[in-house]
């Protein structure tokens, strides 16, 4: 077991706690600053209050943009959990001409830089689909940000099936199972969690997404980020987004702690 010396624990300490600092400071003033009860929040906070949270709370075009992310979210999501799942089954189980492009074009869009695939699907959606009299609309939303959400399921997904043990499913078939029966009660539980862990992060990927957005919402339809975007141009507003924010760091860190005891439970099968 490698021993550190003290200064070197006491170098490491700093280090880290400096990391720490850099990533959680801005968020703190953010919490602070959600509390702020100046129009236009500045530092230090002298006047603490809640009238911004009220704002935030009985705004439509909040509650209209929270509503689109989530639909969007849980429209790529399904998506991703359908296609991502069986793309991983096909890649791991069956060996065919071109297996290795397939692998590479199932990831790529994740690798790709976020304006490139806005572009191409605002170009396909505009000279293409748009032309032979296909509006995609809202839908064409939930397929952008499905591109990249497949790749968080497909990964996971994958990772797990590479540690089956096919002789369980084998001896499932051969005592007389069906396909869909030895899928169902031998084979999904075994990946049951890298399943949920690969869901949870493609949402919290979706709900994020900003750049693809620009690029495939429809007219007049906001998710939370382009509302966040395009509020802070107005530094009258500012005090409302970080309610937002704060709500939204809140609730990040269910998915987070969930996605981590998932990930812990697949890495101790």
């Amino acid at each position: 077991m490698l021993r550190l010396s003290r200064p070197a624990k006491i170098g490491l300490g700093l280090i880290v706690a400096l990391v720490l600092a850099f990533l959680y400071v801005p968020l703190f003033l953010v919490v602070l600053n959600a509390f702020n009860g100046a129009r236009i929040a500045a530092w230090p906070v002298t006047d603490f209050s809640l009238r911004w949270w009220e704002a935030a709370f009985t705004s439509e075009a909040i509650r209209l943009a929270v509503l689109n992310s989530v639909i969007v979210g849980l429209g790529a999501t399904a998506i991703a959990l359908l296609l991502g799942t069986l793309v991983a089954f096909a890649l791991q189980r069956y060996s065919f001409f071109g297996k290795q492009t397939v692998n590479l074009l199932v990831v790529l869009p994740i690798a790709l830089p976020g304006i490139v695939t806005g572009v191409a699907l605002n170009n396909t959606y505009n000279q293409i689909l748009e032309p032979a009299g296909i509006q995609v609309g809202y839908f064409g939303m939930i397929i952008a940000h499905a591109t990249f959400c497949i790749v968080m399921v497909f990964n996971n997904v994958l990772a797990r099936l590479r540690r089956l043990n096919p002789s369980v499913e084998e001896a499932s078939m051969d005592l007389g199972a069906r396909p869909w029966q030895t899928f169902r009660f031998i084979t999904f539980p075994q990946f049951r969690s890298a399943f949920a862990a690969g869901g949870l992060l493609a949402f919290a990927l979706s709900f994020d997404e900003v750049v693809v957005t620009i690029f495939t919402a429809p007219p007049g339809v906001d998710t939370l980020p382009l509302w966040i975007m395009n509020q802070m141009a107005r530094p009258n507003e500012a005090s409302v987004v970080n309610v937002v924010a704060t709500v939204i760091i809140v609730a990040s860190l269910i998915p987070v702690w969930v996605s981590q005891r998932l990930g812990r439970d697949v890495t101790e099968r």
